[in-house]
């Protein structure tokens, strides 16, 4: 989970103290209206209602008038825990073709009227009967009435990616928010986990119960789906973030506001803490992380010990978050020139192989023939030992 930042603190915690009570009268004076917040995520399972539960205990702990309007734990054990502590508005129980369903009851939570309303599942369509037919319509009469509100949703249920998505995974999409309403939300915070470790919360039961679990890893939770929806989920939250700075730098020249790391893997020692320390400077930048194998005519010719050793970097880069890329081409150099150049990297992590003096004669070290094809890219160089190379 990333550090909350005093922008994070101060996003939704309306307390009365000093400047920051002015500050605050004065941007919300104009429409009095509540701020919305999204944790969006590529697929169930991710986090987003635990992340936002637990940014209501913190909320709660620093005085904040928070309560649930609605949160749906799906009988996660986890999840259900978070629950302890934190005030439930009571659900309205609405009879529809014999069967009582819950729903969140809209008027009593603006009655209520908290600071902070936490309000799981964004475009979850409601029973006949309701207040509203689309949660989202909820949401934006609760912050209508000037109260803060908390959410999640999945990017499938996006309105202008739906079609895409059911053509991707084979599932329609019946639950859509307008894009309008979440991409004009006060901040959208991205969940993200890799495909990989997905999968393996979904095979240890903390997802769904055991005998559902399969079937969803045959079908929707399967790695092509899930590498696709991740896709999805990034380029939103990197688009918006981009729009975003247009708007508040127009006239100005644009700096390079999207960060991604590429990490050679070739199966040596220093590959595997190549991959680490790429996989640590993606999370300090909050950049993408992209593992590239080159397949060359040598590479082909692999011991069986080497290629196991490969194997063994490359599932340990995907354990660490990144999408494995695979390229041809006729040397190392010119595979890593392509996947930087379509992955469109800022950053490139070497694995640093010692070299003999004659090699060196004959052939430019690796880092100078990649840094001569991208001098845009910043080039890192990482050894198998400690010492420096």
């Amino acid at each position: 989970m990333t550090p909350e930042t005093d922008l994070d603190r101060d996003a939704f915690d309306f307390r009365p103290t000093g400047n920051e009570m002015l500050a605050r009268v004065r941007d919300e004076g104009a429409t009095g209206r509540g701020r919305l917040r999204v944790y969006l995520g590529m697929a169930p399972g991710v986090g987003k209602t635990y992340r936002m539960l637990e940014e209501g205990h913190r909320r709660l702990a620093r005085g904040t008038d928070l309560v649930i309007g609605y949160v749906e734990p799906h009988g996660r054990p986890r999840t259900i825990e978070l629950l302890e502590g934190l005030e439930v508005v009571p659900r309205r129980h609405i009879e529809y073709r014999g069967v009582v369903v819950e729903e969140m009851n809209t008027g009593a939570v603006v009655e209520r009227h908290p600071t902070v309303a936490l309000i799981d599942e964004l475009a979850h369509s409601n029973v006949p009967g309701s207040e509203h037919e689309k949660r989202w319509q909820d949401v934006e009469e609760i912050r209508d009435a000037g109260i803060h509100v908390v959410s999640t949703m999945n990017v499938q249920h996006l309105d202008s990616v739906a079609d895409a998505v059911a053509t991707i995974t084979g599932a329609p999409v019946h639950e859509r928010v307008p894009d309008d309403v979440l991409l004009r939300a006060d901040e959208i915070e991205l969940v993200d986990i890799s495909p990989h470790a997905l999968r393996q919360r979904m095979k240890h039961g903390n997802i769904y119960p055991p005998d559902h679990a399969q079937v969803a890893l045959d079908r929707f939770f399967t790695e092509a789906n899930l590498t696709a929806l991740r896709e999805l989920s990034l380029r939103l939250v990197a688009q918006r973030v981009e729009g975003q700075l247009e708007g508040s730098m127009a006239g100005q020249e644009l700096p390079l506001v999207t960060e991604r790391v590429l990490v050679l893997v070739d199966g040596s020692p220093a590959s595997v803490r190549a991959v680490r320390r790429a996989a640590t400077l993606a999370g300090l930048l909050h950049a993408a992380l992209a593992a590239v194998v080159v397949d060359t005519p040598e590479s082909e010719r692999l011991p069986f010990d080497r290629a196991r050793d490969l194997q063994e970097v490359i599932d340990d880069a995907v354990d660490l978050g990144a999408d494995v890329v695979r390229v041809q081409a006729r040397d190392v150099a010119s595979g890593i020139e392509q996947a930087a150049r379509t992955r469109r990297a800022t950053h490139v992590v070497l694995p640093y192989h010692e070299r003999s003096r004659v090699s060196r004669l004959l052939e430019p070290p690796l880092v100078e023939r990649v840094s001569g094809r991208l001098p845009d890219v910043e080039v890192h160089v990482v050894a198998a030992s400690t010492k420096r190379p």
